[in-house]
């Protein structure tokens, strides 16, 4: 075959070997590259986009962004490829179908559903879940939306703190209480000693 043809061919995105045709070497690149950020993602959502304008895709993408989301939109096929070298027996044959993006998470595993689904009731039908992979196994639109619903981490990091924390401030507050009623010439009450046993108790359960 002469050069031409091969370049020619080259750049309709295939090459043919022996009479089979062969993908492009960026087809595989980018196959090779999804199947890392999709190993690599504690949940990936997929969504079907067609009804977005541009202007609440870069929105989307801002969210996403800030949220520590990866956004993408590729290729059916290529995506489905993707999957089986990444070692996900599960099936979305069904949902890599018309026009789908994906949002990845790799820090938190709710944060992928969070961000779709909130952004799907801003712009009602025309961002539509489609399915998910989250803990090495499909899941429905229904679990997306459960899982959405969700304290974010950041959130769950907040009320564990403030649990914890929770004795001292109490502790705190009683401490300042008496030093206001010193200062007024008021009696003080025995609240500081019963606050303290209360500390004591709490720590105690909380170690054990």
């Amino acid at each position: 075959m002469f050069s031409s043809e091969l370049l020619s061919l080259q750049i309709r995105g295939f090459l043919y070997r022996g009479g089979e045709k062969m993908p492009a070497q960026s087809k595989v690149d980018k196959v090779s590259i999804l199947k890392d950020k999709i190993k690599e993602a504690k949940a990936v959502v997929f969504v079907d986009y067609k009804g977005i304008t541009v202007n609440e895709d870069t929105e989307l993408r801002r969210k996403a962004r800030e949220a520590g989301i990866e956004y993408l939109v590729a290729k059916n096929r290529l995506f489905k490829i993707a999957l089986k070298e990444a070692g996900i027996d599960a099936d979305f044959d069904d949902v890599l179908e018309g026009t789908t993006s994906f949002a990845l998470g790799f820090e938190d595993g709710v944060a992928p559903s969070k961000l779709v689904y909130d952004f799907s009731k801003t712009v009602k039908d025309k961002f539509l879940i489609k399915a998910g992979y989250v803990d090495g196994g499909r899941v429905e639109t229904a679990t997306i939306e459960a899982l959405a619903k969700l304290p974010s981490r950041e959130e769950l990091l907040g009320q564990i703190a403030y649990g914890l924390l929770s004795p001292v401030r109490m502790l705190a507050v009683a401490m300042t209480n008496v030093a206001e009623q010193k200062d007024s010439g008021a009696e003080a009450p025995a609240a500081v000693s019963e606050v303290k046993e209360e500390v004591a108790a709490e720590a105690t359960e909380e170690t054990n």
